[in-house]
C-alpha cells in the first residue's frame, strides 16, 4: 500500500486572531443571536473597526456588550412596542421629534436602538445615508454597525470603555442606567471570549 500523497499539501489551518469579531463568537457570547443580524457584523466589524478605533481588547468587549444588550442578543434590530409605546417619543424635543408621529417614525433601530428624528439625520449623515428620509435602512445589519461605530465615537466613548466603567458606557448609550446587570454580565461574557 502506498503512503504517497495524492494531491497537493493542505493549507495550514489558521485561527483567528485573539480580537477578531466571528459569528461563532458572537454565538459564544448571545447562543439566541440571529445569524442574519450576527453574519453581516462579523462581515464589517474587523474592517471598520479601526477606523473609529476600537482596536483594544475593552474597547471591543464594552461595544459588543452594548450591541448585544441594546439588541436583544442580536435577536432584533428595531426597538419592541408598536404605535401606542412609541407615541411616548412624540414630544421629546430633546431627540428632535417635533412633528407628530415622530416617535413612532423615528424609534429604537440598529444594533445600538437610534431614537429621535435629530439622530437620523445626525448619525445618517455621518455614515453617508439619508436616515431621516428612510428610517428603516437603519435596520439594515451592515448600516447598523456603521451607526453604532459613529455613534460610539461622537460619544467618545472609548475613554469609558478604557477605564473599564460599565455604568458610564451604558449611561453614554442609553441615557441611564436601564439594563446595567444585564449589560455587566455581557461584558464579563465577552472579555471570557476575546481574551
Amino acid at each position: 500500500m502506498s503512503m504517497r500523497g495524492t494531491g497537493a499539501p493542505a493549507a495550514p489551518v489558521t485561527s483567528p486572531s485573539p480580537l477578531a469579531v466571528t459569528e461563532a463568537r458572537l454565538k459564544r457570547l448571545v447562543p439566541s443571536g440571529k445569524p442574519a443580524i450576527m453574519a453581516p457584523i462579523e462581515e464589517s466589524f474587523d474592517r471598520l473597526a479601526p477606523r473609529y478605533d476600537i482596536t483594544t481588547r475593552l474597547r471591543l468587549c464594552h461595544f459588543l456588550a452594548q450591541a448585544a444588550h441594546e439588541s436583544d442578543g442580536f435577536r432584533t434590530l428595531t426597538e419592541y412596542g408598536g404605535p401606542t409605546y412609541f407615541k411616548r417619543y412624540d414630544s421629546r424635543r430633546d431627540l428632535g421629534n417635533t412633528t407628530p408621529g415622530d416617535g413612532a417614525r423615528y424609534h429604537g433601530r440598529g444594533i445600538f436602538q437610534l431614537t429621535g428624528r435629530f439622530n437620523y439625520r445626525r448619525f445618517g449623515a455621518l455614515i453617508g445615508v439619508d436616515l431621516e428620509a428612510d428610517p428603516d435602512r437603519a435596520m439594515e445589519p451592515a448600516i447598523s454597525l456603521a451607526i453604532a461605530f459613529a455613534y460610539w465615537r461622537e460619544r467618545e466613548i472609548n475613554a469609558a470603555a478604557d477605564a473599564d466603567d460599565v455604568a458610564r458606557v451604558t449611561k453614554l448609550i442609553n441615557g441611564g442606567r436601564t439594563g446595567l446587570a444585564d449589560r455587566t454580565r455581557l461584558l464579563a461574557a465577552a472579555k471570557g471570549i476575546w481574551v
